[in-house]
């Protein structure tokens, strides 16, 4: 056992210690965490504009600070773009995270020296929970790969700006420099196909023993390498240990990963967001991750069903209830103050407080007043491809509104089959009475024909990598959008669809 591997288990044990103080007490740490916040908040612009100093409970916060989305904070973030100190937060943000909005266009996510710290301290206490957990340390002393943007930052009125990958690039410990891949200039490489057959190269000799990244670039990274190498991940790398993914449900990627892996690996999964880092995976035996109440981040809750209502209950951790999905509400050490992060979440215990990502509250279908969320299609495809012989690779959901003359309305599947299902209407039919088990809307137009079954729209093979380089899109942090609202998505991937398809 390495000095590596022994100092590891004991910083472990030390993290986990802490970090149970504020699971046993996770009411009272947020009641603190409020509390701060609003005193460090009261002597900015926005504090003084919505009277902050004047706040002693969380209703007075319902009463001044509205539920507000990046459009509707946006003057305030673009005072403190443009320079000025002050604004949302004391002083000048550290950075600011640029990211392509589907609504906004670019968005500049403003990043403090106290929320950058929280958003390291959380990435690396989910290994270290884990290194606790299963007593398994030796991953420490192999190769590390972080897939991410670029490390090189802009500058903007005194301030850094980038992707928050790229950002987080700067913060890795000294004592994980030299396991880090890959080497710094290949990191800088912007073009994305260009960096990962650099990956590649760099990384195929080496003993690599922790991946991560969102799940659908890594398995670009993989295909690659056994395109290259002719082996199996797990052959290649043989002590692969744990695979860290966030920014999507990383099922509909499982069967892929195994085949591509030649094996299993544990996996972590997290929630980080240039907005904050909110919550990662705390055990192996249990689904869910932690939510992070000692982060710098308030949390509230509105039930998904009624946030678009006029007046939509905000709610604390006190009072949410298990299985019930909410759009999450956060206010940060960042600045961002009742801020709809446009996820939905929903808790699977409330002791700890743990939860899971059930898809975002502007990527949905309700265009026949279905509400069909990220969760319940990803669910379905799990169902799908279980029952038949069919492996998916990526895949995209949107309404048909205008169908061809006497066809009823549908919701049209974009997928890219790794291998297509040797029955088609079989695995169409378990899609969509999968779909319709889970929600009893789409079920009732279903049964009122008002909808017809669900149609298909097989890609080409690469169609979704194509799709995303054509829209500027390939690599980093970016992500398909599982499913939406209009079918901008989907006509952007008509040209890459199977012709017989």
């Amino acid at each position: 056992m390495s000095l590596k591997t022994i100092a590891a288990k004991i910083f472990a044990h030390r993290i986990a210690k802490r970090t149970e103080k504020w699971v046993s007490n996770p009411i009272e740490t947020q009641e603190k965490v409020f509390k701060e916040l609003i005193s460090k908040g009261s002597t900015t612009k926005f504090g003084k504009d919505h009277k902050l100093s004047k706040i002693q409970s969380h209703n007075d916060y319902i009463a001044q600070v509205p539920i507000r989305d990046y459009e509707e904070l946006k003057e305030y973030v673009s005072l403190a773009v443009n320079g000025e100190e002050n604004i949302l937060w004391p002083g000048k943000p550290l950075y600011f995270a640029k990211t392509s909005g589907t609504t906004s266009g670019a968005k500049f996510i403003p990043i403090t020296e106290g929320s950058i710290k929280e958003q390291v301290k959380a990435s690396r206490n989910a290994i270290l929970n884990y290194i606790h957990e299963t007593g398994n340390a030796d991953f420490v002393s192999g190769k590390m790969i972080f897939l991410q943007g670029s490390p090189v930052l802009q500058e903007k009125n005194g301030v850094k700006l980038g992707r928050l990958s790229g950002i987080s690039a700067h913060y890795v410990p000294n004592y994980l420099q030299k396991n880090r891949m890959p080497s710094w200039e290949t990191n800088c490489i912007e073009d994305w196909e260009t960096k990962v057959n650099a990956i590649v190269e760099e990384t195929k000799n080496e003993d690599m023993t922790v991946i991560a990244g969102i799940p659908s670039w890594v398995q670009m990274y993989f295909e690659k390498l056994k395109e290259n190498t002719g082996e199996y991940v797990g052959d290649l790398f043989k002590n692969f240990e744990l695979f860290i993914y966030g920014g999507v449900n990383y099922e509909p990627y499982r069967k892929k990963f195994e085949t591509l892996i030649g094996r299993k690996v544990a996996s972590i999964e997290l929630f980080p967001a240039s907005e904050g880092f909110f919550a990662y995976q705390n055990s192996q035996k249990e689904n869910g991750m932690l939510l992070l109440l000692d982060a710098g981040i308030f949390y509230e809750f509105v039930k998904s069903d009624e946030f678009f209502s006029e007046h939509p209950k905000r709610i604390t951790l006190k009072d949410v209830e298990i299985g019930v999905d909410y759009v999450m509400i956060i206010t940060t050490n960042a600045g961002l103050w009742a801020y709809n992060l446009g996820d939905t979440i929903r808790f699977i215990s409330t002791y700890p407080f743990k939860i899971v990502v059930s898809g975002r509250i502007k990527h949905f279908i309700s265009a026949f007043g279905e509400h069909v969320i990220a969760k319940e299609v990803e669910e379905a495809m799990l169902v799908a491809t279980s029952a038949t012989d069919a492996s998916v690779s990526e895949f995209t959901v949107a309404p048909q509104i205008t169908p061809q003359e006497n066809e009823l309305p549908f919701h049209e599947w974009f997928i890219e089959f790794e291998k297509e299902p040797s029955n088609m209407a079989f695995f169409i039919q378990e899609l969509d009475l999968a779909l319709q088990k889970q929600n009893s809307y789409y079920y009732d137009l279903i049964v009122g024909k008002v909808l017809q079954t669900l149609k298909v729209t097989p890609v080409n093979s690469g169609g979704f990598l194509e799709y995303m380089k054509s829209i500027g899109k390939l690599g980093g942090q970016n992500k398909v959008q599982r499913l939406s609202n209009d079918r901008k998505v989907v006509d952007g991937l008509s040209k890459f669809k199977k012709q017989n398809g």
